[in-house]
């Protein structure tokens, strides 16, 4: 698979649920087939500087020679979901073709997929698939959905069709929870569940899963930057190693804010994934830290003594921080 981009035109935008957009992609030199669960990359610009955002690719296959991509609007975002609900038919946008680390297994006796909100996107293909294997063999597949708001909740229409009575949904707002327990309960012992969204609901699965000594081969999760688990506010930083405070709005990556301030810094992935601009914690008092990155493991965030700069944040407060550059 090609890891360069390539020039791609939208063909299409549409609304396919509240605050959710899909965005249907042409690439100049073709689509190319995919596993379900790939995900695509688009070339955009967050905070002035130029990155790469993956969204994951809706349905098993390309549809009359276009890529689909759904992408929820969110204020607390990174940057992309913005810039992509800002697209309009005719555009032109650089992508690179789909890529998978999130492939299905095809060899289980039963699978649970397990998706939270705009966490349903990769999980769709998965469905088509499966649900076609279920055709032919009759292994079972559920689906268990959660989200805010029913109308902010995509394709149940669509799954629904695919699975029928397998197809669980949940409306937070409704007062409505999955029972992740009894879902994982009912699957069969050598059966594999797959995972995509918000970091709440990953986590009670994955205990759910190892409460019940379940194998941890057979949980697969996507790996990607997230909202965060707390609101986004603004903070202040002192940076030991430079000699000033900084002020980061809440609009502005920790990055950002301080690149503005005339800090260097190393980056590359602008995605919380590489871990190049990662600083040293100093100093936090009784601030929270929000770790919005996929780089460090879950006892160095726990531990929060260091910070992914180009994603992760304070709660409020102040911190003190070493960048680690020295010119």
């Amino acid at each position: 698979m090609s890891s360069t981009f390539v020039p791609a035109t939208v063909r299409a935008v549409r609304a396919v649920a509240d605050d959710v957009r899909q965005v249907e992609l042409v690439p100049d030199d073709g689509v190319r087939g995919y596993p379900p669960g790939s995900h695509l990359d688009l070339a955009l610009e967050v905070d002035g500087l130029p990155v790469a955002r993956s969204y994951s690719v809706v349905g098993a296959a390309p549809e009359d020679g276009a890529y689909r991509i759904a992408v929820k609007l969110l204020p607390d975002s990174r940057g992309g979901s913005r810039r992509v609900h800002a697209l309009a038919t005719g555009d032109r946008v650089e992508l690179r073709h789909p890529t998978s680390h999130f492939e299905l297994d095809p060899r289980r006796p039963e699978y649970l997929l397990v998706a939270g909100g705009i966490g349903i996107t990769p999980l769709v293909g998965m469905a088509e698939v499966l649900a076609r294997r279920r055709e032919r063999t009759g292994a079972p597949v559920r689906l268990a959905y959660a989200g805010h708001r029913r109308a902010a909740m995509p394709f149940v229409d669509h799954l629904r069709g695919l699975l029928g009575d397998g197809l669980v949904t949940a409306a937070g707002e409704d007062g409505e929870r999955l029972d992740l327990v009894a879902e994982i309960a009912g699957l069969h012992p050598d059966g594999e569940v797959y995972v995509c969204g918000p970091p709440r609901l990953t986590d009670a699965v994955r205990a759910c899963w190892t409460d019940q000594g379940r194998p941890a081969k057979r949980l697969r999760t996507e790996t990607f930057g997230t909202a965060g688990r707390h609101p986004t506010t603004a903070f202040d930083v002192e940076v030991r190693d430079h000699g000033l405070t900084v002020h980061v709005p809440r609009d502005r990556t920790l990055l950002g804010a301080l690149r503005d301030a005339g800090v260097d810094m190393v980056w590359d992935c602008l995605r919380g994934e590489c871990g190049l601009c990662t600083v040293s914690v100093l100093d936090r008092g009784d601030t929270v830290l929000d770790h919005r990155d996929v780089f460090l493991h879950a006892d160095e965030q726990e531990s929060s003594t260091r910070l992914c700069a180009c994603v992760s944040r304070a709660v409020g407060g102040q911190l003190s921080i070493d960048t680690g550059y020295r010119p």
